[in-house]
C-alpha cells in the first residue's frame, strides 16, 4: 500500500439524508432503526427469496435487485449502486455482512457519487487481505501470530511451512470470513485434504482460494477491540468483547467485558489497536481480533472493516449507539467522545439463535417458523416471526437475544431464564444448547475458551430428562388436537376403557402409545411398562396447561397436520404422527444405498461419476448451505449406479443425490 493511501481522507462534511442498506433481515432493521431516529429515510433492497421480509415491509422504499443466491442479489455491486440512484439514494450503509468489507463495492459507491458509511476501500484493501494484514500490523508494532503468508502456494511449499511452524497449524483463507476456508491441521497426515477443502469452501465463498498459515494456539480465548476512527484523525477503542465460545470458528456466545482481561490489559489490547486505527488512518467502525494465551500474550489475527454481529454487547456496556457513531463520522462529524470520556457499566452476553440441528454436526435448517416467541425484557434482533420462511441461501442466525447486568452472574441468569421463555417452532434451532452452554459450570466461572464446545460439545447436545417421557406428552396433544373422530376412541360399551393405539415418531425415534380418556375427564396414557394420568386445566391456540402427578405444567406447541412441534424449557421437539401412515420404505436411513440431500442448499462439487467404485464414507459430494459447505459421503461401500445432481444445481432436503449398489465390480 502508498503512503498516499495510508493517510486520513479528506475532512470536508459529507452529510446525507437517505441511506439505501445494502443488506437484508435483522442486519438492516438494526440499521433503519438508528437512521430513522436521526432523520434518514432508509431505502431496502431484497431478493426474490425476501419479496415480502420485515426490512422490506419496514423500509421507506424497497428495491427488487436479483434472484435468491447473494451472488445474484445481495452480492450484486451494479444492482445495488442502481438501486440507490433510482430511490435517490445519497450513501450506502453495507450493514455487516455480505458486501461489508468488500474494497470494489466501496470504490463503486465513492466513483458513483456516493458515501460509503464505512472506511476507504484503500483501508478494506489492506486489511481484507489477511497476509499483507499481518505484515501491516507487525510494522505497527502490534504482535501477530507465527506462520506463512507468502505468495508461494503450491501444496509442497505450504506442506513445508507448516512443517517449519509445527504442528498443529491453522489453514486461513486471505480473504476469509466467518469460519469459511478456515481449517484446524492436526498433523501433516491429514494436511493436503484440510487443505483441499479450505481452498474449495474459500474459492466458492469469496472467489479466491489463497491461504495463509498459521501456529494454531492451544486453548486460547477469542478477544476483539471494537475501534472507530475518524476523517479528522481522531481514533478509541471500546473495550473488548470475548467471542471464545465457537463452532466451526463461528461465534456463538459473545459478552463484554471479557472475564479473562484485566483493566490492564484492556489498557494495553486498547492501545494497541489504537495504534493500528491510526497507522491506517481508518474511518469509521472497525474491530481487531486477537488470540489471548493463558499468559496473558495477545497476538492479532484480523482486522473486520466494519460493525460486529455482536456489537450489541459493547453497546449495552458503554451505553453507545455505534451506528450513529458510524453515520456521524461517515457526514464528517469528529468521534462523539473521546478516550477518557468513555466508560463501561455492567455485563453484557449475547446469544446467536441458529437455524441448526446441534444433535447433527449443527446442520443448517430452513423451512417455515410455525410459532415464534421472544422475551420482553431482553434484547431481541430479528427480522422472523410465526410464518417466516427461513430460505437455505444465507446465514443460519435467525435472531440475537442480549441481556445486561450489574455483574457478569446476573446477566447470565438473565439470559438462561430468557431462553427458557422464548419458543421457536416449525424448524430445529441451537435454543437448548444455548442455554446449556450458559449454564455449563465452565462457561459459569468464566473459564470457557475457544475449546470449549469441543470439549464438552455433547454434553451440551443432551438434554435433560424430564418427569414425562416426550413420547407421553405427544400422544396426550396429538389426541386432544385430532379434529377426526376415529381418533378420539371407541365405541361406547360397559367395560373398562380400551386405549387407542398411537404410534410417533419423536426426533427420529418411534414409539408406540395407547391413550384413553378415563371417566373422569383425565387422560391415561400407555407408555413402555408404565401408566400416566394427566389431567388437561387448559388449552389454546399453543398453549397446554395440564396437571402430572400433583404438579401443574405448561407446554407450548404447534401443529401442523400430522406434524407437531412442542416446546418445554429451551428445547423443542419435533414429532410426525404415524398412526394412519403407510408402511414406510424399507432402507430410508441409507442402508440402501441411496444418498439423500441432509439439507436445502446448492451443490459446489461432485466428486465421483457413475461407475466409480466407493467406500462407506467417501466423499460423494459437497453441498453449501447458509454459507458453509457440507460434504455428503457414501452411505456403503459399493459401485455408483447414478448420479441424480449436478454442479451448480440447488437441491431441496430429502432429494435423491446418488444411488450406490453393493454388486462387485466385474
Amino acid at each position: 500500500m502508498t503512503k498516499q493511501a495510508m493517510t486520513p481522507q479528506s475532512p470536508a462534511a459529507t452529510p446525507f439524508k437517505s441511506i439505501l442498506i445494502a443488506n437484508r433481515g435483522e442486519i438492516a432493521l438494526r440499521v433503519m432503526r438508528t437512521a430513522r431516529r436521526l432523520g434518514h429515510g432508509v431505502v431496502a433492497v431484497y431478493s426474490s427469496a425476501d419479496a415480502g421480509a420485515r426490512h422490506v415491509l419496514e423500509a421507506d422504499r424497497a428495491v427488487h435487485i436479483g434472484e435468491a443466491l447473494p451472488r445474484q442479489s445481495y452480492l450484486a455491486i451494479d444492482r445495488i449502486i442502481a438501486a440507490a440512484k433510482v430511490t435517490g439514494a445519497e450513501a450506502v450503509h453495507p450493514g455487516y455482512g455480505f458486501l461489508a468489507e468488500n474494497a470494489d463495492f466501496a470504490r463503486a459507491c465513492r466513483d458513483a457519487g456516493l458515501i460509503f458509511i464505512g472506511p476507504s476501500p484503500e483501508a478494506i484493501d489492506a486489511m481484507g487481505n489477511k497476509a499483507g494484514a499481518k505484515t501491516l500490523m507487525a510494522r505497527a508494532g502490534v504482535p501477530v501470530v507465527p506462520g506463512y503468508q507468502g505468495d508461494d502456494q503450491s501444496e509442497a511449499r505450504l506442506a513445508a511451512e507448516a512443517e517449519r511452524i509445527g504442528y498443529p497449524v491453522m489453514i486461513k483463507a486471505v480473504a476469509g470470513g466467518g469460519g469459511r476456508g478456515m481449517r484446524v491441521v492436526p498433523d501433516a497426515a491429514g494436511f493436503a485434504e484440510l487443505l483441499a477443502s479450505a481452498r474449495s469452501e474459500a474459492q466458492n465463498a469469496f472467489g479466491d482460494a489463497t491461504v495463509i498459515l498459521e501456529r494454531a494456539i492451544a486453548d486460547p480465548r477469542h478477544i476483539e477491540i471494537q475501534v472507530f476512527g475518524d476523517r479528522h484523525g481522531g481514533a478509541v477503542h471500546l473495550g473488548e468483547r470475548d467471542c471464545s465460545v465457537q463452532r466451526r470458528h463461528q461465534k456463538l456466545i459473545e459478552e463484554a467485558p471479557s472475564p479473562a482481561v484485566s483493566a490492564a490489559l484492556r489498557a494495553e489490547m486498547g492501545a494497541t489497536a489504537v495504534r493500528a486505527v491510526k497507522a491506517l488512518g481508518y474511518e469509521g467502525a472497525g474491530t481487531l481480533e486477537f488470540l489471548l494465551e493463558p499468559g496473558g500474550g495477545f497476538y492479532f489475527m484480523e482486522m473486520n472493516t466494519r460493525l460486529q454481529v455482536e456489537h450489541p454487547v459493547t453497546e449495552l456496556v458503554t451505553g453507545l449507539d455505534l451506528v450513529e457513531w458510524q453515520l456521524r463520522v461517515a457526514a464528517g462529524e469528529n468521534l462523539p467522545l473521546g478516550q477518557e470520556a468513555i466508560g463501561f457499566a455492567g455485563h453484557a452476553i449475547e446469544v446467536r439463535l441458529c437455524a441448526e440441528d446441534p444433535a447433527h454436526d449443527f446442520m443448517p435448517q430452513s423451512g417455515r417458523i410455525a410459532y415464534w416467541a421472544m422475551p420482553e425484557d431482553l434484547r431481541v434482533e430479528t427480522a422472523v416471526g410465526a410464518g417466516t420462511e427461513v430460505p437455505p441461501f444465507y446465514d443460519s442466525m435467525i435472531a440475537k437475544v442480549i441481556a445486561h447486568g450489574a455483574t457478569r452472574d446476573e446477566a447470565r441468569r438473565r439470559l438462561t431464564g430468557g431462553l427458557a421463555r422464548s419458543a421457536v417452532l416449525g424448524i430445529a434451532t441451537n435454543q437448548g444448547f444455548l442455554a446449556r452452554a450458559l449454564d455449563h459450570p465452565v462457561f459459569a466461572a468464566g473459564g470457557a475458551t475457544t475449546a470449549f464446545v469441543a470439549a464438552h460439545g455433547e454434553a451440551l447436545k443432551r438434554r435433560p430428562a424430564r418427569d414425562l417421557p416426550p413420547p407421553v406428552l405427544a400422544a396426550l396433544l396429538l389426541y386432544v388436537t385430532d379434529t377426526a373422530p376415529a381418533h378420539r376412541g371407541t365405541a361406547r360399551h360397559l367395560g373398562p376403557p380400551l386405549p387407542v393405539p398411537m404410534r410417533v415418531e419423536v426426533d427420529g425415534a418411534k414409539a408406540e402409545i395407547g391413550i384413553y380418556r378415563d371417566r373422569d375427564g383425565s387422560y391415561r396414557i400407555q407408555f413402555g411398562d408404565e401408566d400416566r394420568c394427566l389431567a388437561v386445566e387448559e388449552i389454546a391456540a399453543h398453549a397446554l396447561r395440564f396437571r402430572h402427578a400433583g404438579v401443574t405444567d405448561t407446554l407450548v406447541f404447534a401443529r401442523i397436520g400430522a406434524d407437531l412441534f412442542i416446546q418445554q424449557g429451551a428445547d423443542a421437539i419435533h414429532v410426525r404422527d404415524l398412526t394412519r401412515a403407510p408402511a414406510e420404505i424399507a432402507g430410508a436411513d441409507g442402508g440402501d444405498g441411496r444418498l439423500l440431500a441432509a439439507m436445502n442448499g446448492r451443490i459446489v462439487a461432485v466428486h465421483v461419476a457413475a461407475g466409480d467404485r466407493v467406500e462407506a464414507g467417501q466423499a460423494v459430494v459437497t453441498l453449501e448451505a447458509m454459507k458453509m459447505e457440507h460434504v455428503h459421503t457414501a452411505p456403503i461401500s459399493g459401485i455408483i449406479a447414478d448420479i441424480g445432481v449436478a454442479a451448480g444445481e440447488q437441491v431441496t432436503t430429502h432429494r435423491l443425490i446418488a444411488r450406490i449398489e453393493t454388486a462387485a465390480a466385474g
